[in-house]
């Protein structure tokens, strides 16, 4: 009996063991469990951190990228102003480079110009020349028919004056001699011309009832050159037309 007994407190002890063990493993995987939620939880805790602090700092950079692009865009703008003014500027100055560079082309020619005639200025007339404003002047000594006269002023690479102002026309009229100039109806009567071909437009000085063709007198011959008559007196009524066969001294004209 009495082994049975202790039989039975034995098997007892060993379930009364196997459940304490049973309850202390139980206890221990409980344990154990939680000790890794809490794991779990501090992990996606400091993972949701995280995502928060890259989350802010994708915020800042996106903030940053658009307020560069921001920055960027309006300086390329401002550049692009800045590009477009100096583009015009460049328009303008290249412009007045063009006018400047005329400007002083032109300039050049006419101080060449100038040089020219004052170079001319400096040169002495020759023997039996007279020199007024930019021209000279030779007046015969002898006496020779129209067409003759015209040829010696030819040969001396001049020819007989051609006159187109008062000035020059009062100029002449101080050689106190009635003298051939460079004017004919030769080719067409009552036509006049100048020796170079071109017509009489400019002012003339034609005497009292000239020109008269000799009135047309038969004696007198065709009248179709004319002469500086300084008889008259009259610096602005001295042109007479006479027979080109008559002899008379001659005004040869070269421009200088």
């Amino acid at each position: 009996m009495a082994d049975y007994i202790n039989k039975q407190v034995i098997e007892l002890n060993k379930v009364n063991e196997e459940n304490q063990n049973r309850a202390t493993r139980s206890v221990k995987t409980e344990t154990e469990l939680s000790d890794r939620r809490l794991r779990l939880y501090r992990l996606a805790a400091v993972c949701l951190g995280v995502l928060c602090v890259l989350q802010v700092i994708l915020n800042i950079s996106l903030r940053l990228a658009f307020y560069n692009r921001g920055n960027e865009t309006a300086e390329r703008d401002q550049l692009q102003t800045s590009y477009n003014t100096l583009t015009e500027e460049r328009v303008q100055l290249q412009t007045s480079y063009n006018t400047l560079t005329e400007e002083r082309v032109q300039l050049q020619k006419e101080r060449d110009d100038l040089m020219t005639k004052f170079s001319n200025l400096k040169q002495t007339c020759p023997e039996g020349w007279q020199k007024f404003n930019s021209r000279w002047y030779f007046l015969s000594t002898v006496k020779k028919t129209w067409k003759e006269s015209r040829k010696d002023c030819l040969e001396r690479g001049a020819d007989l004056v051609i006159i187109n102002s008062d000035m020059e026309q009062q100029f002449l009229f101080g050689v106190n001699k009635r003298a051939w100039i460079g004017l004919t109806d030769s080719v067409t009567e009552g036509t006049w011309k100048w020796v170079d071909g071109t017509p009489l437009t400019t002012p003339s000085y034609w005497f009292s009832q000239q020109p008269d063709n000799g009135r047309d007198n038969p004696e007198n011959g065709e009248e179709d050159c004319v002469e500086l008559n300084t008889e008259t007196w009259l610096p602005v009524k001295a042109w007479n037309d006479q027979s080109c066969l008559l002899n008379r001294y001659w005004i040869c004209e070269k421009v200088v």
